[in-house]
């Protein structure tokens, strides 16, 4: 029981980090290449599901470019274990990943997945918070920490982190659902 309570006092320390990369424009430089700039005001603009899953691929496939043909090759090992459900082969590959290209937002994201996968909260969180402080516009961290927030009863900050998501990946029902299901208990009774 005490140690439950410790994993989840870290795990909940970290969230007060991570609820620091929860503020639109802010200060931090927006991240990645001019191309994926350029597609996520295109994403912001989507008219249609199919167009926004679209754009979404192409972001992923442009945050997905290290600008190192081994960090890209390390990506893809871990990303290839993740598909065959090795998260130990995943970790120790990301690992390495990230250990040589710290800057990689990807890299930790994708980390991020694995350590969420082992039910290591706390490190999911840690490698979120980094990948959010590299690259502020990363939907899919911030729909991670949504995920983490909710699983573990926080209903305020898995919303905050749901609509941040939802700001700039529009069309995404997964998001809405959660925002939707969290409504009333992060943000009370409307009258």
């Amino acid at each position: 029981m005490l140690r439950t309570l410790r994993k989840f006092k870290s795990v909940v320390a970290a969230f007060s980090v991570a609820v620091a990369f929860f503020v639109p424009g802010s200060a931090l430089a927006e991240a990645g290449s001019d191309r994926s700039a350029e597609l996520m005001r295109e994403l912001a603009a989507a008219t249609s599901p199919e167009e926004a899953r679209s754009l979404e691929r192409e972001i992923v496939l442009e945050w997905s470019k290290s600008g190192s043909a081994a960090m890209d090759l390390l990506l893809k090992r871990g990303r290839d274990a993740m598909e065959v459900e090795d998260a130990e082969r995943a970790a120790e590959h990301l690992r390495a990943l990230t250990d040589h290209a710290p800057d990689f937002a990807e890299g930790w994201y994708e980390l991020a997945q694995v350590y969420y996968a082992q039910e290591r909260l706390g490190l999911a969180v840690d490698s979120l918070e980094r990948t959010l402080a590299i690259n502020p516009n990363h939907f899919g961290a911030l729909q991670g920490l949504g995920a983490i927030f909710e699983q573990l009863g926080d209903a305020t900050l898995a919303y905050r982190a749901y609509a941040q998501a939802d700001a700039l990946r529009p069309f995404d029902e997964r998001v809405t659902n959660a925002m939707t299901r969290l409504d009333i208990l992060a943000n009370g009774i409307r009258l």
